[in-house]
């Protein structure tokens, strides 16, 4: 099977979808890596000044057992207080709901935001807690065998690969 997803015309979807979720004193989270690299380039196209904050799930994974810290222990950076904000969730791929329960606990960690909205760039669905985006670029359908990647170039274009899941 080859799957043909243009990530640069996602992000125009996912740009306009973020635009109308958008509310006074609202700020954009990315989950670390993909996340935080649309989050990055949404908080500059829509001109925000507020600058983006980045979220690691790392401490607050489920398998943290088996996986470890690896190198994204340190990655969350929020540069703004979360208390009572409205707070726009950014992620590449949604799938199980996993990484976003864990990230929401990290956020939490920070203090207590007004709300949690989540917009993704693709949902693949094969959903395993009850997490729905707001907003999503696109819906699609993969085996469960396979990995939706988002990856971005030296000029900060995005591209999509489909390996298999190791």
């Amino acid at each position: 099977m080859s799957l043909q997803l243009d990530a640069e015309a996602l992000y125009s979807e996912l740009l306009a979808g973020v635009r109308s979720l958008l509310m006074p004193d609202a700020v954009l989270v990315g989950v670390w890596s993909g996340g935080a690299w649309l989050a990055e380039r949404l908080q500059r196209d829509l001109g925000l000044a507020t600058p983006h904050g980045v979220i690691s799930s790392t401490m607050h994974r489920d398998d943290f057992g088996s996986r470890g810290l690896g190198s994204t222990a340190d990655a969350t950076h929020l540069p703004f207080s979360v208390d009572g904000r409205p707070i726009i969730l950014i992620d590449d791929v949604l799938y199980t709901g996993r990484t976003t329960r864990a990230v929401i606990n990290e956020l939490f960690d920070f203090g207590r935001p007004a709300s949690v909205t989540l917009a993704v760039l693709v949902d693949r669905g094969g959903r395993q807690l009850p997490i729905q985006p707001a907003f999503a670029a696109a819906r699609i359908t993969l085996p469960g065998a396979q990995q939706l990647s988002l990856a971005r170039d030296e000029g900060g274009r995005f591209r999509f690969s489909v390996e298999e899941a190791s």
